[in-house]
């Protein structure tokens, strides 16, 4: 008896944009640049995607083989990535924010072959590509023009073939490679499939994720460079969305000129970018009307900055929590719960899985209401990291986050710190997430931060570091919210008020600097 089939259709990623050209062909991809604001709709940009492999190929590019970006959110940034996917290279995206010795370093371990740049990073990336071998050429993108020692992409472009076969590859073959931030350690490189992060675009499509439609106008403030931009460059074009890409500028002026002149309805970055958004406009004035959700991750977001944001813009915040691991959206809050809170990440959805464990990686018998090191697996987490032999998972294959969280009786996820963060004190731990959220809900204090300072008696002690806005605020309105809600030997020995906190590449508060400079007694 012959039961039936379904017919095989890859999961491969050259299928949102090929989607896109051909049911949503006049949505716009709004690129803004130092030259002004560039358009481009989803036909145009599909088939300069294929000229793009069409160039790749003759300069000796062929599956399988890596082609490094160094580049911000544009145009020519979201043609390299669909042309170099779509004909099953790998796509290793680099962090301008890096230095040229780290970006060397990445570099010499992905062995690409090709690196394509914006014009503005031609210095990093000449410095960074120094006695690198296996690196034949730069080129620019974004440009006609080229440089003394980097020709510009867009020639070859356009007297490229068109007949260059898209997604003739295995959905598991790999699409992209990215480095950690490196924040709480070394850098590693995670690669990315075809098939996990086409999973990963059909979680943000969820109406109880980011649910976005063809009648939104997205704005893509976090970075393409880090996390796949959160995978809003598959999901736009998925529903026949508009793409507004910011370039390399996030403040706040920049940010409100876009929102308002393309009618932005949904933002996803970083709780700084939108800080800096909100200053802005409190100094200057004005409002974007068109702006209604905005997607935070990455750090957690202070109580009172969510309320300050959603008051200030007249937006509702929507909370996650992910990974570089994770292809990374982990969690997302539900849109529309008026129960939501800042410290809420938010529920898994379909296809990503927690755990919460001891220190020794056994599962806690109660998975609701206590706090415990956070385990996940699904098909979008990372498996191995690229170089590696030793698996990145337990042999059940759960992967150990390195957060510590807890899950409430509704499934929400919070995440009440990280485990590298944990200051140990006379033996005992402390958890510095407890007393930054608890600082951070000050009205006048814009970031805070706690970290260990070595101590020849307890061996680490708490301090506190603050940047604060408006009035000035006395250290005894900064620890008052700690009486009664901490254990007394937990308050900070030292309050130190910095002017600007320092962050990581990412936007993330950089602990690390933050333990070079004041860690030491």
């Amino acid at each position: 008896m012959n039961d039936g089939s379904m017919q095989y259709y890859g999961l491969t990623l050259d299928k949102f944009l090929s989607h896109a050209a051909k049911w949503h062909p006049n949505a716009e991809v709004v690129s803004a640049g130092a030259d002004g604001v560039r358009r481009i709709s989803y036909r145009a940009l599909h088939t300069g995607a294929r000229r793009v492999s069409g160039a790749l190929h003759a300069l000796g590019i062929r599956a399988s083989d890596r082609v490094a970006t160094l580049a911000w959110n544009t145009q020519g940034h979201v043609e390299a990535w669909y042309g170099i996917m779509g004909m099953g290279a790998i796509c290793h995206t680099l962090n301008p924010r890096l230095t040229a010795t780290q970006l060397g370093g990445m570099l010499a371990q992905s062995q690409a072959a090709l690196l394509l740049v914006n014009a503005d990073l031609l210095p990093l990336a000449r410095e960074a590509a120094r006695n690198l071998p296996a690196l034949r050429r730069i080129l620019v993108i974004d440009t006609d023009e080229g440089a003394e020692d980097a020709d510009a992409l867009a020639p070859l472009v356009a007297a490229a073939a068109l007949d260059i076969p898209w997604g003739e590859f295995s959905e598991t073959a790999p699409s992209g490679l990215c480095f950690t931030s490196g924040s709480t350690g070394a850098p590693k490189g995670v690669t990315y499939t075809h098939r996990g992060c086409y999973l990963h675009t059909m979680r943000q499509l969820q109406a109880d994720v980011l649910g976005p439609t063809s009648r939104d106008a997205i704005l893509a403030v976090v970075p393409m460079f880090h996390a796949n931009a959160w995978g809003l460059p598959f999901a736009a074009p998925a529903v026949g969305a508009k793409l507004v890409l910011p370039g390399r500028h996030s403040d706040g002026a920049h940010l409100a000129r876009l929102i308002r002149e393309e009618g932005v309805t949904a933002a996803a970055g970083v709780p700084t970018v939108w800080l800096g958004l909100v200053e802005h406009l409190e100094a200057e004035g004005g409002d974007v009307p068109s702006l209604e959700r905005i997607l935070v991750g990455g750090s957690p977001m202070p109580s009172a900055l969510m309320e300050r944001i959603e008051r200030r813009l007249g937006v509702e915040i929507q909370t996650s929590w992910g990974m570089t691991e994770l292809s990374p959206l982990g969690t997302a809050a539900l849109p529309g719960d008026t129960h939501r809170r800042a410290s809420l990440s938010g529920r898994p959805a379909i296809g990503i899985d927690l755990l919460i464990t001891d220190a020794e990686g056994c599962a806690l018998p109660e998975q609701r209401g206590t706090e415990g090191h956070l385990r996940v697996r699904g098909g979008t987490v990372v498996e191995r990291y690229f170089g590696q032999t030793a698996p990145a998972t337990d042999a059940d294959g759960w992967f150990d986050t390195g957060d510590l969280a807890r899950i409430d009786e509704s499934g929400n996820l919070t995440i009440t710190g990280r485990s590298k963060d944990l200051i140990k004190s006379g033996g005992e731990w402390i958890n510095p997430a407890e007393i930054e959220a608890l600082v951070s809900a000050l009205p006048r204090v814009s970031l805070a931060a706690v970290i260990g300072r070595a101590d020849p008696k307890w061996g680490e002690r708490p301090i506190l570091l603050v940047e604060t806005c408006g009035d000035s605020i006395s250290d005894e309105e900064l620890l008052a919210p700690l009486a009664g809600r901490i254990a007394s030997w937990w308050v900070p020995d030292a309050i130190i008020r910095v002017d600007a906190m320092p962050l990581a590449p990412t936007g993330k508060i950089d602990k690390m600097q933050l333990r070079a400079e004041y860690g030491q007694a």
